[in-house]
């Protein structure tokens, strides 16, 4: 063989498409087993992911791996991606994170857009929740929720009937009501 071809082999030998078959996500750096497009299996591949990031990838993602020096028997993948579920639509320059079951975060071009999915979305282990805006609410908003809290609506009901006992009377309920 020639040395162009050799150096041809090794180059196209660097970088390589596949399947995903799964993935252990349980030790520090993930593993992947894969399929190489030539129906090779690969197992135990390190999945590279950007500082910050991370996702478990489902069986039938597609992988590019990078084998460093062209030595097949030490891997890396370096990108999956998974066409099944990827955002379609976004403007230029927007962004989102997403998974397979419809999930999303979306910076579009108006502001951020948090889809649950159908799901509770559930912000844990802060202090307190601080915006410095308006917040607005096509839905009740209840306080205390996992005990005795009432809503915002229940709240009004009995702000605008209460009444109080003053020197032996009961006063009117309020002159001006608490409105929705």
């Amino acid at each position: 063989m020639g040395a162009i071809q050799s150096l041809q082999r090794q180059v196209l030998s660097l970088i390589g498409r596949a399947v995903v078959k799964s993935i252990n996500a349980a030790s520090k750096c993930q593993t992947v087993d894969v399929e190489l497009l030539a129906g090779q299996g690969k197992a135990g591949i390190e999945h590279l992911e950007p500082y910050g990031f991370t996702s478990r990838a489902k069986s039938g993602a597609e992988a590019v791996v990078l084998f460093p020096d062209g030595d097949r028997s030490h891997a890396v993948v370096v990108s999956i991606s998974d066409r099944r579920y990827r955002i379609k639509g976004l403007k230029t320059g927007e962004v989102a994170f997403y998974d397979d079951q419809g999930q999303t975060v979306t910076l579009t071009r108006n502001g951020i857009v948090v889809d649950g999915g159908g799901k509770v979305i559930t912000f844990k282990n802060a202090p307190k929740a601080r915006f410095e805006m308006p917040v607005e609410s096509t839905g009740s908003i209840k306080d205390l929720c996992d005990s005795s809290g009432q809503t915002m609506a229940e709240m009004r009901l009995v702000y605008n009937g209460h009444k109080h006992n003053e020197n032996g009377d009961t006063t009117d309920a309020p002159d001006t009501k608490m409105e929705a």
